[in-house]
């Protein structure tokens, strides 16, 4: 059996020119859409121009943020609606870990026969499942929005609370006082005494009173002698003024030294004067 002669695929001159040229022209072509290819990628590398400034500034941004404000600007306190939304819905919007749900009177009425000092003081201090405060800090919120969420809750489920004092106008967080907030001092007033004061004295231990004491005596909560109430200060003044002054600076129960300031000791002594003072 023959075999078929083989050909060869170039016959002509002409097919020989155009094999050698298509043979240097198509790795040239393919070379170069490769470079063009390469250079109209996006680059992921240094200098890049993927991402947006605002986009490589929130990239780069730190992670911690400080926040500057004014101390001596005029406190703007939040409603007691926004501290529940805030703070307390988290568990009393659906009754969650044992706790009263908002509006259910059944929930409230053993809580808001207990009175709203209880009920306030329980917010501060936690009980149960509930941490202090909701589990937020006195730079969060006053104890004054705690106790407006308080009467806020309370009142939807049935109860008739009054919204708890308001503090001074003025005075730098009084409610924080008691957790150990900074407040700047009183003016510095002479050594006070259990007897009269003078006009200095008695200004500086009325503006302490305001600025500090007032988170807790104002109401009487954590268990303090409530301001000009007689029965509150009769135990406490069967003792000397001495002592007296000693449970004002150096703390007593649920009241850090001083109130949580860090006013002089003759302004300390002057708050307690001003606080007697109003019991007699």
């Amino acid at each position: 059996m023959s075999e078929a002669p083989h050909g060869a695929p170039i016959k002509t001159p002409g097919q020989l020119i155009a094999a050698v040229i298509a043979g240097f022209a198509v790795p040239i072509v393919i070379i170069i859409l490769l470079a063009y290819y390469v250079d109209n990628t996006t680059r992921t590398g240094a200098g890049t121009d993927e991402l947006s400034t605002q986009q490589v500034a929130a990239r780069i941004a730190p992670v911690a943020q400080v926040n500057v404000r004014d101390a001596n600007a005029p406190r703007v306190y939040k409603t007691g609606e926004q501290v529940f939304q805030a703070v307390c819905s988290a568990c009393h919007a659906s009754g969650a870990a044992g706790a009263p749900k908002f509006g259910n009177s059944g929930d409230w009425a053993p809580r808001i026969a207990q009175g709203f000092d209880t009920l306030w003081k329980t917010a501060l201090s936690g009980k149960g499942a509930m941490p202090p405060r909701g589990g937020t800090s006195p730079d969060d919120y006053s104890d004054y929005e705690i106790g407006l969420a308080v009467a806020y809750m309370a009142n939807h489920a049935g109860a008739n609370f009054q919204d708890p004092p308001k503090p001074a106008p003025g005075a730098a967080n009084a409610a924080n006082a008691a957790s150990g907030a900074a407040i700047p001092q009183a003016s510095t007033a002479p050594a006070a005494g259990g007897g009269s004061q003078s006009a200095d004295a008695s200004q500086a231990g009325k503006a302490l009173y305001q600025q500090v004491c007032q988170a807790c005596h104002a109401a009487g909560v954590l268990g303090a002698p409530k301001f000009g109430n007689k029965a509150d200060w009769a135990p406490r003044l069967k003792d000397s003024m001495d002592t007296v002054y000693n449970y004002a600076l150096h703390g007593k129960g649920q009241m850090p030294p001083k109130g949580g300031s860090t006013a002089s000791d003759a302004d300390v002594k002057a708050a307690v004067d001003y606080m007697v003072s109003a019991a007699k």
